[in-house]
């Protein structure tokens, strides 16, 4: 039964939260990858930033609905959302942009566990970590559609 060791992806391009979201860019278009894990200075995972999140800084601003009732704002959007996506929208930084609560899997996890998850939660990239959390390979759409040929 083959596992994530044997089709994950060695090295592991990686960034830390200080990098430049131009670079991200450039290394993302350079590299024809569609996101890189995210690391601390020690290589442990923080999270992951993908295409997606980058392409979000291009997003137009959505201001949200509110309305007036006796001297009160109410207002129909998640202040907290608002915050965030504004931060999103205004990042210079990989910091303002990654996802921390990203999924990952183990070298010795099988290839069925990995395709369910990529299924189940729609995910393109999965770190695959150690027991110290340090990334030692990656797993793509692209690496699981390679054990058909």
């Amino acid at each position: 039964m083959k596992k994530a060791q044997d089709i994950m992806t060695t090295p592991v391009i990686t960034v830390t939260s200080n990098t430049d979201i131009k670079e991200l860019a450039r290394l993302l278009t350079s590299k024809r990858i569609g996101g890189v894990p995210v690391v601390d200075d020690n290589g442990l995972l923080l999270g992951i930033v993908t295409e997606t999140d980058l392409l979000f800084t291009e997003k137009p601003l959505h201001i949200p609905t509110f309305f007036t009732l006796l001297d009160s704002v109410l207002v129909f959007e998640n202040p907290f959302k608002m915050d965030k996506e504004l931060k999103k929208l205004t990042a210079c930084t990989v910091a303002d942009l990654y996802s921390s609560d990203c999924l990952t899997v183990v070298a010795e996890t099988p290839i069925h566990e990995i395709a369910e998850l990529m299924i189940s939660k729609k995910v393109n990239l999965l770190p695959v970590i150690d027991e110290e959390r340090r990334v030692i390979g990656i797993i793509s759409r692209t690496n699981m559609l390679s054990l058909m040929v």
